[in-house]
Formats: C-alpha cells, sequence, structure tokens
C-alpha cells in the first residue's frame, strides 16, 4: 500500500485533489470526499495526490521533520471504517511547543491522539531494514499527542480520503523529557489521555500493530522504499495507542503514558 504500486490515475485528477485539499487547508472550509473521483487509482492515487502536495509544501519553503504513521490502532481504524495503516509527512511548522496554547484558527475540526513518538539517531536507508537495527537507531521516546485534522467535511473519511490528505494531519505536541529505550517495553506502556481532567482515550502500546516498534519498523521499511527515508534527527508519530478523542476551545488535553512519560496541549479559548 505505497505510492509506487501502480497508479492509474490521470495526471489533471491528481493534481485538481492536491489542489482542492491546499485550498481547504489555506481558507478552513472543508471539502467533500475525494474518494470517488479518486477510485479509479486506489491507495497507490491517493498517495500521488498525498506526494504531490508534499512537493508544493517543499518547494514552498516548509522542512520535513519527520512522518507518522496513521490508523495502528484497531479502535481507531473501527471508527474510520478501515483495516491498514496509512502514512503521511510531518512539517516544522506543524510542531507546537508544549505549554504553547493552540488557536482553533490553525485547524479546522481537530481531534486528538495520544502517541509515543521516537527520534531517530541515523539516517534509515534501508527498505529491508530489521528490528535490531531500528532499536540501534532509536535516540529516545517521548510521549505525544497528535492533533489530528480533515480538510475533509464532517470526518467523511475513508481510506483514500485520509491518505491523499497526508493522513489527516495538523498538530503536533512532543513532550519535553526524552527516555531512552533501554529497559523499556513499548507494547506494555499503558496510556491515559485526559480532557479537562476527564478520561477521554485509553490504551496500551500494544494497540499500535502489536508494539511501537514494529509500527515504526513498516513505516522506516516503507519510506526507504518509497525514496523519503527517515534521517538523523527525524520524529516519528508511531501511532494511537487509543480512540481519538474531539477538542473543543479551552480544552487542555494531557496525556500519560506508563514509563515515557506526560505531555500536554492547551486549546486557546
Amino acid at each position: 500500500m505505497t505510492m509506487s504500486e501502480q497508479n492509474t490515475l490521470d495526471p489533471g485528477i491528481i493534481e485538481q485533489a492536491a489542489i482542492a485539499l491546499r485550498t481547504a487547508a489555506e481558507t478552513r472550509a472543508p471539502i467533500p470526499p475525494l474518494r470517488d473521483s479518486l477510485s479509479g487509482g486506489g491507495v497507490a492515487g491517493a498517495y500521488a495526490v498525498q506526494e504531490l502536495n508534499t512537493r508544493h509544501a517543499l518547494a514552498s519553503g516548509r522542512r520535513l521533520v519527520g512522518r507518522k504513521i496513521g490508523l495502528t490502532s484497531r479502535a481507531v481504524q473501527k471508527q474510520l471504517g478501515v483495516d491498514q495503516p496509512d502514512y503521511g509527512m510531518l512539517f516544522a511548522d506543524m510542531d507546537v511547543p508544549e505549554g504553547e496554547p493552540i488557536g482553533l484558527g490553525r485547524v479546522i475540526q481537530p481531534k486528538v491522539e495520544a502517541e509515543i513518538a521516537i527520534v531517530v539517531g541515523r539516517d534509515l536507508l534501508q527498505p529491508d531494514l530489521t528490528i535490531a537495527e531500528l532499536i540501534r537507531a532509536v535516540e529516545y521516546v517521548v510521549p505525544a499527542i497528535e492533533v489530528v485534522d480533515s480538510r475533509i467535511a464532517n470526518w467523511d473519511i475513508r481510506i483514500l480520503d485520509t491518505i491523499a490528505d497526508n493522513a489527516s494531519s495538523g498538530l503536533f505536541v512532543l513532550g519535553a523529557v526524552p527516555r531512552k529505550l533501554d529497559g523499556l517495553d513499548l507494547r506494555a506502556c499503558g496510556m491515559v489521555m485526559e480532557c479537562r481532567g476527564e478520561p477521554v482515550s485509553v490504551g496500551a502500546g500494544v494497540a499500535c500493530l502489536g508494539s511501537p516498534i514494529s509500527a515504526s519498523l513498516w513505516l522506516a521499511r516503507v519510506m526507504a522504499r518509497e525514496g523519503r527515508p527517515l534521517l538523523a534527527g527525524d520524529v516519528l508519530l508511531s501511532g494511537a495507542l487509543g480512540p481519538m478523542a474531539t477538542v473543543a476551545a479551552g480544552d487542555v488535553v494531557e496525556a500519560r503514558i506508563n514509563g515515557v512519560g506526560t505531555v500536554k496541549a492547551a486549546f486557546a479559548s
């Protein structure tokens, strides 16, 4: 399920979809689902749309600082009616320092997910990367809150919509206290995410394709194969540990992940 698979979509359709998504992001006006127009190209066609907008972003001066893997949690897959993961790009302007209020004008219809973020310490260039090589490459992990967003109206998305829309990415907040992998079993890390002090999502590392490390290996291999490998210093959002939750102005969201730490995201009133 990658963009290098055979894409049979007309380039005009790909460009039209890419422009529609960019316009929606710029104007904060969501658009109807794209899946019908993209159905002829399947998953590869949807990734072609994402890639076109990635190139446009880079040409506009945005800086690529990592990747995200989406739809790793069975709970989230069930929410969206899909049965496979996807990936998207993380840019420097999506990074929100912990403690900085997030203005809702930066997003359209935000939801939040608690994740474990992996920061890699060396380039991951091999499409046949092994689990041992990946573990050796992990510089540290931190807790993260991903603010997912959709340019598709009412979150009426299926797999083609979310892939084209950069895996429904928005912003991300990383915890500021790094943890080494030594002695950490990411599968067993339990997570509780609270909003205004009330639990809104619970989960564990095992919900993320069996382990955040397994999910990260999948992503690192795919990115190497697609010619956008993860490089030293890149952030890898390894997938939701539990269901996503909606947020509103004034909300403060806190995620606690056993052994990994705590991270907060505050939304401006």
